[in-house]
């Protein structure tokens, strides 16, 4: 059971990275978002805080929107979360609202992360599951950073 698990989370961490990688080819920090419901990708998400000159677009922030929009409701009890790099303050808060039951990441991001800042902000119930294909996700925020020096 486990094994399969893990399997579908890299699985579906794959197409989070993929959108990363989007994210990143429009010069956006490239961060990636899918949302799973019953084994199917319900919403996908980037980065667009640059595109939209809007603070608040984190990848999180417009996977959990898309979501919503396509079940017709803001709770996303019965889905999982899969994001390439640990979600901020901002994101953790909005996936508590949105009673999100499985958050998985790939990178953590020690200077941002909710973990340091704001661990109690996920939904009570909510399961955590971090290093998801942690390497490919930290060497694709590197690789952006790197460039931009």
């Amino acid at each position: 059971m486990e094994d399969n698990q893990q399997q579908k989370d890299e699985q579906y961490m794959r197409k989070a990275l993929a959108e990363a990688e989007a994210a990143f080819e429009s010069g956006e920090i490239p961060i990636g978002a899918v949302v799973v419901c019953k084994d199917r990708i319900i919403s996908r998400g980037h980065n667009l805080t640059e595109t939209l000159c809007d603070v608040t677009a984190h990848a999180e922030m417009q996977a959990i929107t898309s979501a919503a929009a396509y079940l017709g409701g803001k709770y996303l009890s019965d889905c999982t979360l899969y994001v390439t790099v640990e979600p901020c303050v901002m994101c953790a808060g909005a996936i508590g609202w949105a009673q999100v039951r499985r958050v998985v990441y790939g990178a953590a991001d020690e200077k941002r992360g909710f973990t340091r800042y704001a661990p109690g902000a996920l939904h009570p119930k909510a399961e955590v599951t971090s290093g998801v294909l942690e390497a490919e996700c930290r060497k694709l925020m590197q690789d952006f950073f790197r460039d931009k020096r």
